[in-house]
């Protein structure tokens, strides 16, 4: 949450949301902006991203930011999406990869090399080694407005049809 002078009191015509977002205190307006992190023992702000994207399971939580910062180390890794599937009381976190190189898609052993080399990756981060399902994506649906605004919502969709019942 933060507040200040640049907060806006209110949203225009959306007071639902408002209600939701907005925490007065006497004057002042608190603003919460939906985002999760943390302050590390040195006082630094550690910025995991958006408290609707992460991917909650019985024994962990998820955050979009860490875990997909270990898969977009790889070289041949344009970025990452982190996605948690439901079903029958499983929870799965997902990642989906976009690749640099696109044709890499239509090339089995070169797309076969980089899903292991990219399991090795996950497997050597405590973030990451639960992580299992990797899928691959040729563009991002991103929001119209910013390109870096993945709809991760769509990926999930898209994931569910692609991995069926598998899950």
């Amino acid at each position: 949450m933060v507040k200040g002078p640049v907060v806006t009191k209110r949203y225009d015509h959306r007071e639902r949301e408002t209600a939701m977002a907005k925490i007065e205190e006497g004057a002042a307006i608190w603003h919460r902006m939906g985002d999760v992190g943390y302050f590390d023992a040195h006082e630094n702000l550690w910025y995991c991203g958006r408290k609707k994207h992460r991917v909650q399971t019985p024994s962990k939580t998820y955050f979009t930011i860490p875990v997909e910062n270990i898969f977009n180390q790889h070289a041949a890794v344009f970025r990452s999406a982190l996605v948690g599937l439901h079903s029958m009381n499983k929870h799965t976190p997902i990642i989906i990869i976009e690749p640099k190189d696109k044709s890499i898609l239509k090339e089995s052993p070169r797309l076969l090399r980089l899903k292991e080399e990219l399991q090795i990756l996950a497997r050597s981060s405590n973030l990451t080694q639960d992580i299992s399902e990797l899928l691959f994506y040729a563009d991002f649906p991103v929001d119209i407005r910013h390109n870096a605004k993945i709809n991760r919502e769509k990926l999930a969709l898209w994931a569910r049809k692609k991995l069926g019942n598998t899950l």
